[in-house]
């Protein structure tokens, strides 16, 4: 038993399907198969009881009502045969046991020994391999008194209930094969998304994270599964593309520095010791340089900030139009050659569910690129505007503008239009990535329009708080 079990433990789940749901129809059509043929046996020899209980019957009353003797009763030879059936015998005895009239059809009388009988019985008894159903009822007359046995031979009866048993065992056996038959093909098309599955998950282990599962037309779980194991490999799938991307861009980023610095260093160690004008200039470069590296690694370390636990933050509320006007009032200071212009009315008291701190970071990073990247026309608007239950920023500048085929891409980590540009401005990359990642948190959206050479509209878009 121990044995059969680990090996069974040890088969698959297609071959463990098909055999549980073999054995279980199996055992279902066994079942149904033996009350069915216990019924239909019990039923057949009730229905030999109630024959030969009739026959019993109507010998009585016949002797009953003719009150006769025990000559008369033994010249009822016709009467009795005219009753009596194929396979049966009729035997009427007398007092003493000893039979004084018997008529039998195909049926020998020492299968059965005379026995006296003061009242009826019924009973069923073997004769070798014969089956006999024996009753026997006393017979009382003014002038006899006797016993009538009436045995019957269950032959046709029990070769019916044998041909009905072959029949049964063969369907049980036809079901055996049929069920093996059709739980290997259930199983097999059950099993088959699943199996679909694991290739894909090896063609993946050995190919790629490109592979993808073949869905089916149907509409079952296997089905949604397979779905969303879709969804998740796409999403796996950009996950390793950006964190290559990443990777690579950091590197890229990270490596200018780094070969600034250590080229100015080599210089210094060759030439500058003695030198104070190279001293001066490698010194200068490499503080510029470091002071650029810091600034990438603020930028990645706020980046993580604003990408973990995007959950958190709901318990803020801020008075949007005060966090505007304080930021763009700290930044009309610092860049007072810019001519700054709000419209905030309709935002008058509204307010939304984020952390100042991080609406003030978000307004500092579209500010900063609106400065940056404005070439002649020094104009900054922002406006503000309230629309089906939400709030509307919107920071518009006159500056260089976006190429169309760049708009879908700036939201990305270390992605810049114009690189040489861009880091002759001193940008990274990583605000618009940064100011992205932080509305996201809050329920809001953020959009570009802009035109080479003509300017950019950067909207922010926040649900109003309740």
């Amino acid at each position: 038993m121990t044995r059969l079990r680990v090996i069974f433990s040890r088969l698959s789940i297609r071959w463990k399907l098909a055999i549980w749901s073999s054995l279980l129809l199996c055992v279902l059509f066994l079942a149904y198969n033996g009350i069915q043929y216990f019924v239909i046996n019990q039923w057949m020899f009730h229905q030999e009881e109630k024959a030969i209980q009739k026959n019993m019957e109507e010998i009585q009353g016949y002797f009953t009502a003719e009150n006769g003797n025990a000559e008369e009763i033994m010249n009822s030879h016709a009467f009795i045969n005219s009753i009596n059936e194929s396979h049966q015998m009729i035997r009427i005895l007398d007092q003493q046991g000893i039979p004084i009239l018997t008529v039998s059809e195909m049926m020998p009388e020492d299968w059965v020994k005379p026995e006296v009988s003061i009242r009826t019985t019924m009973r069923s008894s073997w004769h070798e391999e014969e089956h006999l159903l024996i009753i026997r009822s006393p017979l009382q007359t003014s002038q006899f008194t006797g016993t009538i046995e009436i045995v019957n031979n269950l032959e046709n009866s029990d070769q019916l209930s044998n041909m009905l048993l072959a029949v049964m065992l063969a369907g049980w056996l036809g079901a055996i094969v049929i069920s093996g038959l059709g739980g290997i093909f259930l199983s097999r098309q059950l099993l088959r998304p699943i199996q679909s599955l694991t290739d894909t998950m090896t063609n993946i282990k050995q190919k790629g994270l490109q592979e993808r599962v073949e869905i089916s037309n149907s509409n079952d779980e296997l089905a949604h599964l397979s779905i969303v194991f879709n969804e998740l490999m796409d999403q796996l799938e950009r996950s390793f593309h950006n964190q290559k991307q990443f990777v690579e861009d950091a590197s890229h980023e990270l490596r200018t520095p780094i070969s600034i610095i250590e080229g100015h260093i080599s210089l210094l160690n060759r030439w500058g010791k003695h030198d104070p004008d190279i001293l001066e200039e490698s010194l200068n470069v490499s503080v510029q340089e470091l002071g650029r590296l810091k600034g990438i690694v603020n930028e990645l370390l706020e980046l993580t900030r604003a990408e973990a636990d995007p959950s958190s933050g709901y318990h803020f509320s801020a008075v949007i139009r005060d966090t505007i006007e304080y930021t763009l009032k700290n930044f009309v200071m610092l860049h007072t050659d810019f001519g700054f212009h709000q419209d905030l009315e309709p935002l008058e008291q509204a307010k939304i569910n984020i952390n100042p701190n991080h609406l003030e970071q978000i307004l500092l990073i579209l500010l900063d690129n609106a400065i940056k990247y404005s070439a002649q026309i020094k104009e900054i608007s922002v406006e503000g505007s309230l629309k089906h239950q939400r709030v509307y920023i919107k920071v518009t500048d006159q500056g260089i503008g976006i190429p169309q085929e760049d708009v879908p891409y700036v939201f990305q980590r270390f992605y810049r239009v114009d690189k040489s540009r861009s880091r002759e401005q001193g940008g990274t990359g990583l605000g618009l990535a940064i100011a992205e990642r932080l509305v996201a948190r809050y329920d809001g959206e953020i959009s570009i329009t802009s035109i080479s050479g003509r300017g950019t509209i950067v909207t922010l878009s926040f649900p109003l708080s309740r």
